[in-house]
Formats: structure tokens, C-alpha cells, sequence
């Protein structure tokens, strides 16, 4: 019998700091025109063809078993009793059905938390959309996705014509039994002392590496050094959200002049609009505020577990008024943070979270979420996941527009995810409310603020936001 298919401790973390005000769901937000599904649009077909779709999504197919007397992380089982009925509902847009309405739903479902006793996933298909519009908003728990994950998930369900052929069928995880699991995580649980002897070498080296890096200036912005803002405080369960989308051969062109990479460009941007919010508000902090950003490690193809992340706090230099001058400086900060990164090895972290274990976990969010009403780690989640570069039909259906989205964290008001596909890096932004009432003002501003890089360039160009 093959061992069972045990969760990665990072995918782990991802449940164990889970909260009643901090659901830890990735999401996205598709607009399609149906005009293309084969014999027309009707909710029926479009489930049946999800269904068809879900033969090559086994994650999608599998829940969670933990056994009361198991000692190491939860492991992943078919789910014997799976019916799509309980994963994919229909929902209507109140009148008159345009982005203000389809933002204000999007942000209200995403506050809701998915049932952990099923596969971790859900699809809203929202109807009523301005014009017969149809949109998607496809949510899944973080513990089986990070941005580079979804982005994959999207490419399986997307398709380059509207009618594709039935996929082969790949195999869920194995099934396991009580006895099994129980075992198994005693074997696992009695290597963790060897596994942390192998970590403390490299992790030392770290530290040293750190302070080193810290002495000669080159060391990226350190956590919790982040100046304290109204934007870092206790949350609730609500969210809200805010779309926008700009031309990528655009931000491409800002890139080149200046001789920066994209997400240079996208955290300029960022730092921009919390700089403007900040200057409205009469609190613009002296220091620059400190951006967390997600880096992939997707380094082994082999490896089992979904979350393969790291990530870097960069500088989005919101202390500068000049755009160019602050495109530069995050660009600059960025170079340290990744140097940095990369010296510190981007694994650790997956490393860590495999010998710390589920107790600790429990105990750490409780700290962590004690810590960050005093200080907080960062100030904003800034997120760039390059996408499939076409994503034609999802499901039949033209796709016009995909965003995606990060969770909320605690004692962080504010995540901007963006998302590269069909000649477009898609904006969104998902807040509290409690923290940050209307994330519309930072959406909307990401046009305006590359409208003055590209001034740099040519002149004034036309820019507006989607809507």
C-alpha cells in the first residue's frame, strides 16, 4: 500500500491560522462572454462541463482525514462522497448588475470561510451581469493553492477553443485507512529531531548572512520594523474588493525605458496609491512603508505540496513624491531584498514548516496575532503572478478579464494581487473594511499613477480603469 499523501507543513499553516476574522482563501474573479459555449449558455451546462473539467483537478477531488490519535499533519483522501452540487452554486446580481454590484458580492463571499469537512473549494457562477454578462468568482482554501498553484489550476481549466475533447482522468491520492495514517505519522513524527538537526547549519548561516547583510547596508526591509498605521490593526470577517486593469505592453514599455522589471513597475504603483492615502489622511509615515511580497520556490516538479513559497519585504518607497525617482528607489530596494532572499535560500521556509508541526503552529498563531496588534510585520501584501500568456475559454465561455486574490492578513488591511494573461496585468485589491473602507480610491489610482511613468516617456497616453 503507497504511504498516505500528507500535507506539507506550509500547506498546514494554512488551517492551523485560519480564524474566524482571518479566512485564508485565494480567489479569482473571471468575466466571460458566453456568446461562445457550445448550444448556449444555461447554468446545467455550465456545471456539467466544471464536472468534465474536474478530471484533471484531482486536488479538487480529495479532503482532509485526521485521525484523533495522529501526531503529524492531516493527509489528503478521495472524497468518497463528492457531488459537485455542493462546490459550484448559481447566484444573481441585484440591478442594474455593473462593477460597483459584482465588487460588492465578490467582497461579501469572500469573507465567507469553505466547509473543511469537503474538498476545499468553491465556484460562485454570478448571472445578471450588465449587458448578460456572466462572471466566476472560483474560490480555494490557501492550504491548496499559492498564486503559482491557481495559476495552474486556471491554465487546467481553460482551454484555447470553446468545445475542447474530454481529458484523461488523473488519479486522486491514494485512499488511506485510520490505521495507516495513525502510523505512518508516527514514523514522520520520530524523524523530526533528525530533520531539525539538518536545518540549524543552514539556518545559522541565515542569521549570520542577515546580520552581515544588515551591517553593509544591503539587507532587504527586516519584519516587524514596519511603521504602525491605521491600515494595521484588528480586522473583521468582512472584505471588500476593487478591480482595474491596465495594458501590459504598457507597463512593459515603463519596464524597458527604465530598465526595471514589471513588478518594479506594479510596487511603484502600489506605493503610489498608500502614499496617496496616507497624504489624504494627513499620516504619511517619514519612513517608507514595507510591502511583503509572495516569491515562488516551485524548484522541485516532484514535490507533493501545493504551497512551494517564500518571500522578500520590499521597500515601495512611499517617502518619495516623484514617480520616477520612486520607480527607481523600489526598484533599487527590490534588487537588495531579492539578492538577500536568494542568499538565505529560497526553501527554508518549506523546511521549517515540515518539523514545526501542528502543535506549534496552533501556538504561533496565537502569538503572531497578539504581536501584530503591537507591531506590525508589514504594511501591505503585494502580490505579481505571471499567468498562462492566453487563457481564451474557460469552460466554453470567452474569458474578458481574470483577477486574482490574496487573503487578508492579520494586523494587514490591504492585499494587491496582480495577474498577468491576454494582454492585460489585472489589478485587485481586497481589504477589510474595518481597516480600509473603500479599496476602490488604490484600484482606480494604479491607471493614473502608470499614466504619469508613461508621461516620463512620450507625453500624457489614455488610460482608464476597467469598469
Amino acid at each position: 500500500m503507497p504511504r498516505p499523501q500528507r500535507m506539507s507543513g506550509l500547506d498546514d499553516s494554512f488551517l492551523s491560522l485560519e480564524t474566524a476574522t482571518q479566512p485564508l482563501q485565494v480567489f479569482c474573479v473571471i468575466e466571460l462572454d458566453t456568446a461562445s459555449i457550445p448550444g448556449g449558455y444555461t447554468f446545467d451546462r455550465f456545471r456539467d462541463a466544471m464536472a468534465t473539467r474536474l478530471r484533471v483537478i484531482p486536488e479538487f477531488r480529495e479532503k482532509l482525514s485526521d485521525p484523533l490519535l495522529n501526531v503529524d499533519f492531516p493527509v489528503w483522501v478521495p472524497d468518497g462522497d463528492f457531488d459537485i452540487n455542493n462546490h459550484v452554486h448559481r447566484i444573481g446580481l441585484p440591478p442594474p448588475g455593473r462593477r460597483a454590484e459584482l465588487e460588492q458580492l465578490c467582497g461579501y463571499l469572500a469573507g465567507l470561510r469553505l466547509d473543511h469537512s469537503r474538498p476545499l473549494w468553491e465556484m460562485w457562477v454570478i448571472e445578471g451581469l450588465d449587458g448578460g454578462g456572466v462572471a466566476v468568482m472560483l474560490m480555494l482554501h490557501h492550504a491548496i493553492a499559492d498564486g503559482v498553484t491557481f495559476a495552474d489550476i486556471l491554465s487546467r481549466l481553460c482551454s484555447d477553443e470553446p468545445d475542447p475533447p474530454t481529458p484523461a482522468l488523473i488519479q486522486a491520492a491514494p485512499r488511506a485507512g485510520t490505521l495507516r495514517i495513525v502510523i505512518d505519522g508516527l514514523v514522520r513524527f520520530a524523524g523530526r529531531p533528525r530533520q531539525i538537526v539538518r536545518l540549524l547549519p543552514p539556518t545559522m548561516r541565515a542569521v549570520i548572512e542577515t546580520v552581515r547583510r544588515v551591517a553593509s547596508g544591503r539587507a532587504m526591509a527586516l519584519p516587524f520594523t514596519a511603521a504602525r498605521t491605521v491600515l494595521n490593526g484588528r480586522m473583521t470577517s468582512e472584505r471588500r474588493i476593487a478591480l482595474a486593469r491596465l495594458d501590459l505592453d504598457d507597463v512593459k514599455k515603463v519596464a524597458r525605458h527604465f530598465g526595471v522589471k514589471v513588478n518594479d513597475v506594479a510596487m511603484a504603483l502600489v506605493g503610489r496609491q498608500v502614499r496617496q492615502f496616507f497624504i489624504e489622511r494627513g499620516e504619511l509615515p517619514r519612513k517608507s512603508l514595507i510591502a511583503l511580497v509572495p516569491v515562488g520556490a516551485h524548484e522541485d516538479p516532484n514535490c507533493p505540496a501545493y504551497n512551494q513559497v517564500s518571500g522578500i519585504f520590499g521597500k515601495i518607497q512611499t517617502q518619495i513624491e516623484d514617480p520616477a525617482e520612486r520607480l527607481r528607489a523600489v526598484a533599487a530596494a527590490s534588487l537588495i531584498a531579492k539578492e538577500h532572499s536568494a542568499a538565505l535560500g529560497v526553501t527554508l521556509l518549506n523546511d521549517w514548516g515540515q518539523v514545526i508541526g501542528p502543535v506549534l503552529l496552533g501556538i504561533a498563531k496565537r502569538v503572531y496575532a497578539r504581536l501584530t496588534r503591537v507591531r506590525p510585520m508589514y504594511n501591505v501584501v503585494v502580490s505579481n503572478v505571471p499567468g498562462p500568456p492566453h487563457t481564451r475559454h474557460f469552460l466554453g465561455a470567452g474569458v474578458s478579464a481574470i483577477y486574482m486574490f490574496g487573503p487578508v492578513m492579520h494586523g494587514v488591511g490591504i492585499n494587491v494581487s496582480l495577474f498577468s494573461t491576454n494582454g492585460a496585468l489585472h489589478v485587485a485589491v481586497i481589504s477589510c473594511p474595518a481597516l480600509l473602507a473603500d479599496p476602490r480610491a488604490v484600484a482606480d489610482g494604479v491607471s493614473a499613477g502608470l499614466n504619469e511613468l508613461l508621461a516620463e516617456i512620450d507625453g500624457p497616453p489614455t488610460i482608464s480603469a476597467a469598469g
